[in-house]
């Protein structure tokens, strides 16, 4: 039976494909993104074709593009949303102004009558959400000052796709000068209201009631029917699924269900998206491609180039640091998924050659493609840059300082920050440039360059200095300091810290008195406030939170001269842990004597 015709066949022919290419990806560091587009090209009607009705299957994975924007939309109350507006409507206008401008002239030089070069300058101008958003995750980059840039381009941009798709019938050869009907304004206005009424008054209860029932399934189904029934409605209207969706998002952000929302959504969400980019792959026309190679790399090309270029240009005014500029426009760079309606309103207004439609199309297709593989190409040009500013680290302005820091990360700005409000003046060193873009915007005297080079050290003073603060974050360059300074500066004193407890025993084998485990003592706090929140009365939690600290330093004392001896560590934590349950009993008992069960305030202050 043909699979055309057996949607489990299909489904089978999706799952089997995602199941070998996204891991396959993922292992060569090239995404999942590119995993699933890799799928759809391989299964697509244009090289296997064991799946032909792309169209159809495009409709149903637009629908993972709907949940993640009602999943972003519950991470934005309104408030947030509302601080984004600078970057929304001023980053967002300025991007789609600037980039439709340069790809209109783009467009007049291959060749294109005006009205269809506005047309295909407007689409092209949109970016993809759906593989914009999934890279920066992938990246961990959504929280980031790059990534809040990204995603209000993005909502504007999903923002102003309704408005585009209205201006392309005004564009057709035979359209008239007449206004857009009053009514669809109307209408779209009047969804868009519904939508806001009905999730600031209505689906509060509704959850209410589903909650009630304890049934985790009937809360499952009411979920996606929230945000499918909200996607239908703003497609009755004429507007985008997936703004509804976001609106709804936003509107229960503060909601008590948020987080069950998301739970629940969020596999169905994941499914979806990576049929979406399947689909996405499958539309890749690799015939046309063959037909007209040049034609289509050549406008792929100057494409990509314009649209990096506007990206660029417009980056240092939405505050992206100048080292990120490059992976901003890189995000951002290619088609969006509204390229395709756009193009299909085009097609069917005449307002577009249907050759340039076809190829176009190709066109968007291809440049999400490329997206993974031009962040790629950005990482490697950023490390080859990096590994040319080591080559040249700045140049060091001694004021008198008596202690080096080498590393700057979260551990080491704590460390300077108390050193600095207490009148110790410090040199500080450290190799990530986009940290080091920030935190000098603040105010801090750091300096670029690698801690562990001989050079660098003896520039930053290192035969004059008291103290040496090792927080270098990577185990392997942290020991190499040591080392370094040990053979070169001996009378320079090391505090360090570790990462975990292999790294403290390697820093105390080497001579390093000082050493701090940097989630140690925090830990030990949040264990006392556990063992309070159990019952413990405080001043019991505190003594007992004391008794581990001093026996598991002391035993690390202990297991330091035989860490290179596996067995006998072994032996010697087994018994240390036996020692310590056992010293806490007597200790309880000690207390309950001294201090009966409850708590007396005057005794925890003593």
């Amino acid at each position: 039976m043909s699979s055309e015709h057996n949607p489990l066949i299909d489904a089978l022919i999706y799952l089997g494909s995602a199941v070998v290419c996204v891991p396959l990806a993922s292992r060569l560091k090239l995404g999942s993104v590119l995993g699933y587009l890799a799928a759809g090209c391989l299964i697509g009607p244009h090289l296997l074709g064991l799946v032909s009705n792309v169209e159809s299957i495009m409709h149903v994975a637009e629908l993972g593009v709907v949940l993640m924007l009602f999943v972003i939309g519950l991470e934005l109350d309104p408030k947030r949303l509302w601080e984004l507006r600078k970057v929304v409507f001023g980053g967002g206008a300025l991007q789609l102004v600037s980039t439709s401008v340069l790809l209109t002239l783009g467009g007049l030089a291959a060749g294109l009558p005006w009205r269809a070069a506005v047309i295909a300058a407007l689409a092209l101008s949109l970016s993809s959400t759906a593989i914009a958003m999934q890279t920066m995750s992938e990246r961990n980059l959504s929280n980031t000052p790059i990534g809040r840039a990204a995603f209000g381009v993005l909502l504007f941009q999903d923002l102003a796709a309704i408005p585009i798709m209205g201006v392309v019938p005004l564009l057709s050869p035979g359209s008239s000068s007449e206004p857009i009907e009053l009514m669809s304004a109307l209408r779209g206005v009047g969804a868009i209201l519904l939508v806001i009424g009905a999730g600031r008054y209505l689906t509060r209860p509704i959850l209410q009631v589903a909650a009630s029932t304890g049934l985790r399934e009937v809360f499952t189904a009411l979920s996606l029917l929230l945000v499918l029934g909200i996607a239908q409605v703003m497609l009755m209207a004429g507007l985008s699924m997936g703004l509804g969706a976001f609106l709804a998002g936003v509107l229960l952000a503060g909601s008590e269900y948020r987080r069950a929302l998301e739970t629940d959504i969020e596999p169905f969400k994941g499914l979806l998206m990576g049929l979406f980019f399947i689909a996405v792959g499958m539309s890749v026309d690799f015939g046309l491609l063959a037909e007209q190679p040049l034609r289509i790399l050549a406008l792929l090309g100057g494409f990509q180039l314009l649209k990096l270029g506007a990206l660029y240009f417009i980056a240092p005014r939405l505050e992206v640091a100048k080292r990120q500029r490059l992976l901003f426009g890189s995000l951002l760079a290619q088609g969006g998924e509204f390229a395709f309606v756009v193009f299909g309103v085009a097609r069917a207004t005449q307002a577009l050659p249907s050759d340039y439609e076809a190829l176009l199309t190709l066109v968007v297709a291809l440049s999400m493609a490329l997206t993974p593989f031009l962040v790629l190409l950005r990482d490697k040009a950023a490390a080859r840059s990096a590994a040319r500013d080591a080559e040249e680290p700045d140049a060091i302005e001694r004021d008198g300082e008596t202690v080096i820091i080498a590393g700057f990360g979260r551990f080491g700005q704590i460390v300077g920050r108390l050193l600095f409000t207490s009148g110790v003046r410090a040199t500080v060193l450290d190799h990530d440039p986009e940290q080091i873009e920030a935190l000098r915007r603040f105010g801090y005297r750091i300096f670029y360059g690698d801690a562990t080079r001989l050079d660098l050290l003896e520039a930053a003073g290192a035969r004059e200095a008291k103290l040496l603060i090792n927080a270098i974050d990577d185990i392997e360059e942290s020991l190499e300091l040591v080392d370094i300074v040990r053979e070169n500066f001996p009378n320079l004193r090391v505090l360090a810290r570790a990462r975990n407890v292999t790294h403290y025993l390697e820093l105390r084998e080497r001579g390093v008195e000082i050493v701090e485990r940097e989630t140690f003592e925090s830990a030990i706090l949040l264990g006392r406030h556990a063992l309070e929140q159990l019952g413990t009365p405080p001043y019991e939690a505190r003594e007992l939170a004391q008794l581990f600290r001093r026996h598991n330093i002391r035993n690390l004392d202990l297991l330091a001269p035989h860490f290179r001896d596996e067995n006998k560590r072994l032996s010697l934590a087994k018994a240390a842990r036996e020692e310590l349950e056992k010293q806490v009993e007597r200790d309880r008992a000690v207390l309950k004597r001294e201090h009966g069960s409850g708590w007396h305030p005057e005794r925890e202050e003593t």
